[in-house]
């Protein structure tokens, strides 16, 4: 694994504060299911993997969750909500590197979100039905919601929001993207 300079460190752990702090500024959307919340903290993790390489994403990711689980706690008592969240930023800001790194453009950038978010849609659902869900009723004692249930709330509400969610985090880094490609881009070869 490549070794991060002093630099690298000290800007993966204000990322992480900042992903962090967006991440306590999340709010429902009314059409979907109270418990699914958006928020904006995947965007740190996001330009964190375009500076300084995926692992930095990856750990942006992995501390804003750590700092949430321990600064709130999960109403199971194990961090299936904070895994969930750990995941589906991964599966987001993964693609969305690989493929930028391909295309290198600001174009190639929106291709590489829109992909990212379907990506982390589809896997989310698929993990939501076999894992996440039946882990939330496992840990809260409660019954098991039957198959064609899980289903069409995961196909009515999970993968919708998902899918609502990526697009709304893209436009968003898009915004931030189109002022900061030069800068990102040259810190890009400092760092490399």
């Amino acid at each position: 694994m490549k070794k991060f300079s002093v630099k690298a460190l000290v800007s993966i752990g204000m990322l992480s504060s900042i992903s962090y702090v967006l991440m306590l500024l999340n709010f429902p959307i009314p059409p979907f299911p109270n418990f699914l919340m958006i928020d904006f903290s995947d965007i740190p993790a996001l330009i964190a993997a375009l500076i300084f390489g995926p692992a930095a994403g990856v750990l942006v990711e992995l501390f804003k969750n750590i700092l949430d689980y321990f600064m709130t706690g999960s109403a199971t008592g194990v961090p299936v909500g904070h895994i969930a969240n750990f995941v589906a930023g991964i599966l987001f800001v993964l693609p969305a590197y690989y493929i930028y790194t391909k295309l290198k453009t600001k174009k190639g950038m929106t291709l590489a979100l829109v992909i990212a978010t379907v990506v982390m849609s589809v896997v989310m659902s698929v993990l939501n039905y076999y894992v996440i869900m039946p882990a939330y009723t496992l840990f809260l004692n409660a019954p098991a919601i039957a198959a064609p249930e899980l289903k069409t709330m995961i196909v009515t509400g999970i993968l919708p929001f998902n899918i609502f969610k990526g697009l709304l985090i893209s436009l968003v880094f898009m915004l931030l993207f189109s002022k900061m490609y030069t800068w990102i881009s040259s810190q890009q070869y400092k760092s490399a």
